[in-house]
């Protein structure tokens, strides 16, 4: 038997749950070397036919594939950041993720943030801080979010609605095209972008 063996992806796709449930159970009856508990080594996903898991089990199938987060109810954060680790797009199939679960996704990729809702600024400042762009994913951040990005880029002002003169300011200042994507600039911000040469 390969390292998948029966358990096949147009088999998994294809069968009821429960039927193959009760054939995986009865596989590793007949020989357990074949168990679900030993099998969540080579395939995570397998702990949706366990029933009740064991944390020791949840972690083995989270850190086989993040995604395995989604068959486990009410995760403790230890599996969360866990699933986490082992793949940050896996934090969309966790239910209100602590706030230290939400940096570990951040940190590790900041385009996550779009599968958080209401990230706290800390959040979104460690997204906007690794990678600026993350700013068009985050439903009014502060100010200080703001300018977060637009210190990296002053072209990230495209993705702010109703910037405040300072963010303004600061993003013309790096960049005096940026004054394209603000709608309604102040005469201040106006000013600067003449003086920059727009």
């Amino acid at each position: 038997m390969g390292k998948i063996g029966i358990y096949k992806v147009y088999l998994l796709l294809q069968m009821d749950d429960s039927i193959l449930k009760n054939i995986l159970t009865k596989i590793g009856e007949v020989n357990p070397k074949y168990s679900l508990g030993k099998q969540l080594y080579n395939n995570g996903e397998l702990i949706q036919f366990i029933d009740n898991p064991s944390e020791e089990l949840q972690l083995v199938a989270v850190a086989e594939d993040g995604y395995s987060i989604q068959h486990i109810q009410n995760p403790s954060e230890k599996i969360q950041l866990a699933a986490v680790k082992q793949d940050d797009y896996s934090i969309r199939f966790i239910e209100n993720p602590s706030e230290i679960v939400q940096l570990a996704a951040v940190e590790q990729d900041p385009y996550s943030i779009q599968y958080i809702q209401n990230p706290s600024e800390t959040v979104q400042l460690a997204a906007v801080k690794v990678w600026g762009p993350s700013i068009q994913y985050i439903q009014n951040p502060s100010e200080k979010v703001q300018l977060a990005a637009v210190e990296q880029d002053g072209y990230l002002i495209q993705y702010i609605q109703n910037p405040t003169e300072k963010v303004g300011l600061v993003a013309v200042k790096k960049n005096p095209d940026s004054i394209y994507y603000i709608q309604n600039p102040t005469e201040k911000v106006k000013q600067l972008a003449q003086s920059k040469g727009y």
